[in-house]
């Protein structure tokens, strides 16, 4: 029986097919339909517990009446519709009009121009101060305990 050695991936090509369209397409298409997901689970438990606390005014959001021309629901879906439309329409019309007076011809010239303009962040490594927190309460007061210290530090009375 003869052994054969496996040779080691070949990092150049693990980098073109990452920079590969359909590889592209495809992560696209997973995180939209994450976030469709659960964007539909979210407003069917938000349904739920609304039915839950009372169905009786749930019931009657449900059916058009003489009062109401028109139901609960409708006028919601009518609302996240809207809402949704303006929300879009409104980032949309923000990341153009950065990326118009920013002058940028593609996004790499974006990256840079917008890197020279932001803070830059600051390398934490080796970590300074502590990482690892046995929980909430231990991290808060760690937290309180760093705040008291800077504010000694920059306040001396």
């Amino acid at each position: 029986m003869e052994l054969t050695r496996v040779s080691e991936p070949d990092i150049s090509v693990v980098k073109k097919d990452r920079d590969d369209v359909n590889y592209r397409l495809k992560a696209g298409i997973f995180l939209t339909s994450v976030t469709a997901v659960s964007a539909l689970v979210a407003f069917g438990m938000t349904l739920a517990a609304a039915k839950k606390k009372d169905p009786v005014m749930f019931e009657k959001g449900t059916r058009i009446t003489r009062d109401l021309q028109e139901t609960g629901m409708d006028l919601a879906m009518r609302a996240l519709k809207w809402g949704t439309f303006y929300a879009v329409s409104g980032c949309s019309l923000v990341a153009f009009g950065v990326w118009t007076l920013s002058g940028a011809s593609n996004m790499e010239e974006f990256r840079y121009k917008m890197g020279s303009i932001l803070p830059q962040i600051k390398r934490n490594n080796p970590p300074i101060g502590r990482t690892e927190f046995s929980g909430m309460n231990d991290l808060l007061s760690y937290v309180s305990e760093e705040y008291q210290k800077d504010t000694a530090k920059h306040n001396p009375r």
